[in-house]
């Protein structure tokens, strides 16, 4: 009995000391991403949090501790809800867009036709453009006097538009150059999904007399499900966090039409030094970004269908 015993316990004290060998090996292979995560993420993410709880002086060091007071400030603050209402509009101008002209070329860059390679470089070459070189490409294009859009409506006898300098066009302006940015990146991916569905489904759906739009609708969409997902939930996260194209083309303005959360944490935090408000709208930010995103999981993720 008491052999048996001894035999029985060896292999659970060896899979104890296996285990964890095997969570230190574990343990040292991602030290280095740990370190990285925490002082680039986890720790900015703990110190903002103390900072919107306090005012803070010039150099940005805590000098009074407030509470709730920044985030009361916040919502009681007109130029705040401006702030929230620029920001999801341009997020909903943007998203579907983007995401919908991408599919639509993708679409088109999956047909063998001659010569399409050209045109899937073409449509995937805003991933190598900086948003800075982009937004100054698009900062001539929407001149009032002499960009391109404006130079078609004089040619056309219909009145110029202040792209930039009108309130009601501002926002419109900066959406169609963030889609524009945008489109490589999500026609690349949707293009990869799109080649990497079994072709062997087409040809059977074929020989049962199915169209192109219900091949579409019963076999493209529910197979690229997994990567829809994936972009919508990327591009959600990159649209409430878009800055350079912001700050270049408008800066904010004009009468804050452009004036987007990040943004409007950047003129708080390094233009009028109130770095502790400027906290509170980053967690604020990041609530809102949590919030959808989880959102997005619980009730997006049921339409996915995986193969």
């Amino acid at each position: 009995m008491g052999l048996a015993r001894n035999i029985n316990q060896e292999p659970k004290s060896n899979k104890t000391s296996v285990r964890k060998s095997d969570l230190k090996v574990g343990l040292l292979f991602l030290a280095p991403s740990i370190l990285l995560f925490s002082v680039f993420l986890f720790y900015p993410l703990v110190r903002t949090v103390y900072y919107s709880f306090h005012i803070t002086d010039i150099t940005g060091e805590q000098s009074v501790f407030v509470g709730m007071e920044n985030y009361l400030f916040l919502f009681q603050d007109p130029v705040f809800y401006e702030s929230l209402k620029a920001t999801f509009l341009f997020v909903l101008y943007t998203v579907p867009t983007s995401i919908g002209v991408a599919l639509f070329l993708a679409l088109l860059s999956n047909e063998k036709l001659k010569g399409i390679g050209f045109f899937r470089v073409i449509f995937s070459s805003t991933m190598g453009i900086s948003a800075a070189a982009s937004a100054v490409i698009w900062l001539f294009l929407f001149h009032p006097s002499v960009g391109f859009f404006n130079n078609v409506l004089n040619s056309l006898n219909l009145p110029v538009v202040q792209w930039l300098i009108n309130p009601d066009w501002a926002l419109l302006s900066v959406s169609i150059t963030t889609i524009w940015m945008n489109l490589g990146f999500s026609f690349l991916i949707l293009l990869g999904g799109l080649q990497n569905i079994d072709q062997t489904l087409y040809e059977s759906a074929a020989i049962d007399g199915a169209g192109y739009f219900s091949r579409l609708w019963r076999i493209t969409l529910p197979s690229l499900s997994p990567t829809l997902f994936f972009i919508t939930t990327v591009t959600l996260i990159n649209a409430f966090q878009s800055f350079g194209q912001i700050d270049i083309l408008t800066g904010g303005g004009p009468n804050d039409a452009t004036n987007l959360l990040v943004y409007s944490i950047y003129k708080e935090a390094f233009v009028n030094y109130h770095f502790g408000t400027a906290s509170a709208q980053a967690i604020i930010l990041f609530v809102f970004i949590f919030i959808l995103t989880i959102l997005q999981f619980k009730f997006a993720e049921r339409k996915v269908h995986y193969q």
